[in-house]
């Protein structure tokens, strides 16, 4: 079905929606017995990257996007009630609990809340936001923070400036907040990025930190990396440029995002080999650096 509307969404059709999909989910949903743990897994669509990987060529990014969002929007719509329904009944009162059962119980409710909110509805970015300031645990505050972070608006911005605030002393937290953002598929990421370079935070001689907001973004960001425009490669060559007499390593591991630049349909492909051949012809490249890249157009 992802595919198919991948296809569809090119061709400027509609997505289609699947019934006995619905049916599926909801049974799986609405059935008690079911481990929590699987369910959260039934639940949860393959990533931009899978799909990217199993159509193979002629990659749109933009259009693998706007199908996946439209198949959550689609579930989060149809099975709202049942999914809030879920979402009250695993709202257990007491104290955060390690156990397996416990985690399952969590992974399940935070799917379910991602879901309520995919449309961007109020209840829903209002009921993230709730999890997000009451939460008792790491899981289930990240997870609200990852939810509100898919929406531009108030609730994003109060939830990330909390956050940087609480845990500003611990830096493999702050790593986390930085790929957060990185990794969001809204269209003003990458200046986000950018503005984030200049943060207090972060610091392109601190190895955890460039991985966790360049790297993000150039692997995990299928959309914003991969601009029309050619941005995001411009912005991730640059980076690559001023790293790499620094630490090569990093600079080669961060040149590796570029690694399936001719999967791409022809704009792209073109802006992506543009900057490679930019960073080739730079003077000096690190030997690490020169072989990726000599892979990567070879």
């Amino acid at each position: 079905l992802l595919i198919d509307n991948v296809a569809a969404i090119r061709a400027g059709e509609t997505p289609a929606s699947d019934d006995r999909l619905m049916v599926a989910l909801a049974a799986l949903i609405e059935d008690v017995k079911l481990e929590p743990a699987f369910v959260a897994l039934a639940l949860v669509l393959p990533g931009e990257g899978d799909i990217a990987r199993e159509i193979g060529r002629d990659i749109d990014p933009d259009a693998i996007h706007r199908a996946r969002l439209a198949l959550r929007t689609d579930i989060g719509v149809r099975l709202g009630a049942a999914l809030s329904t879920l979402y009250e009944r695993l709202t257990v009162p007491g104290g955060y609990t390690p156990d397996a059962t416990s985690a399952g119980r969590r992974a399940l409710r935070n799917v379910a809340l991602d879901l309520i909110a995919a449309d961007g509805n109020p209840r829903g970015i209002d009921r993230a936001a709730r999890q997000y300031e009451t939460a008792d645990n790491m899981t289930d505050r990240m997870a609200a923070l990852a939810t509100l972070a898919l929406h531009d608006g108030a609730p994003r911005d109060k939830a990330l400036a909390d956050f940087y605030r609480r845990y500003s002393a611990d830096a493999l937290v702050i790593d986390k907040w930085f790929s957060l953002q990185a990794m969001s598929p809204l269209p003003g990421a990458l200046e986000q990025v950018q503005s984030l370079t200049r943060h207090a935070g972060f610091s392109l001689a601190n190895p955890n930190r460039v991985r966790a907001l360049i790297g993000a973004f150039a692997h995990s960001n299928l959309t914003q990396f991969n601009r029309a425009d050619g941005a995001g490669y411009d912005f991730v060559a640059d980076t690559i440029l001023a790293l790499d007499p620094k630490n090569p390593q990093i600079s080669a591991r961060m040149a590796t995002a570029f690694r399936t630049w001719r999967m791409l349909e022809a704009g792209r492909r073109a802006k992506a080999e543009t900057a490679l051949r930019r960073i080739k012809a730079a003077p000096q490249l690190s030997r690490d650096l020169a072989d990726i890249v000599e892979r990567a157009l070879g």
